[in-house]
């Protein structure tokens, strides 16, 4: 195979990987393309390797940043802004991690926290039912927040190693 066209493959792949995770699929692909960059790109650089708009690119490109995916660098004497991303994966892992755990996790605690506050008559089975169902959600979130927030903390080598151990 040569290199364009896996590099074509890999961007593909990480789009179409991205929005089976709930991401954007042009995002995934900008995403795609500036991890396997060996320099910054501009907007530019984005819209004619992908050809998609300038609209679409500039907006994928601060949804990137926004995430923390991805950062501008500037060029002395240049005047159009350049983004690179985090080469790192085990960086890359851990920032998707925090993102989402503050976008979807965290707010459905809240909200489970809130709702083991309903109350229901007493031997009310439709009231029991639903306070068990929201315990045990929150019970089970509770724990997927603790054991991700222990790998966010946790050493690369140190979890690799634990994962293993998991596997076997």
């Amino acid at each position: 195979m040569e290199l364009e066209e896996g590099k074509e493959k890999f961007i593909q792949a990480w789009g179409t990987l991205g929005s089976s995770w709930g991401i954007n699929r042009t995002m995934a692909q900008v995403h795609a393309l500036l991890l396997i960059s060996p320099d910054s790109l501009s907007t530019e650089d984005v819209m004619q390797e992908l050809n998609v708009s300038r609209g679409n690119a500039n907006m994928n490109l601060r949804a990137l940043m926004d995430w923390g995916l991805i950062s501008k660098e500037l060029r002395p004497g240049e005047r159009k802004e350049y983004f690179v991303a985090e080469k790192d994966m085990w960086k890359v892992a851990k920032q998707v991690i925090r993102e989402r755990r503050k976008r979807e996790l965290e707010p459905m605690l809240r909200i489970l926290e809130e709702l083991k506050q309903v109350e229901g008559s007493k031997g009310d089975r439709d009231a029991e039912a639903f306070t068990q169902a929201i315990s045990n959600l929150y019970d089970l979130s509770a724990k997927a927040d603790k054991t991700l927030d222990t790998m966010l903390r946790a050493d690369e080598h140190w979890f690799l190693s634990s994962f293993m151990k998991l596997m076997r």
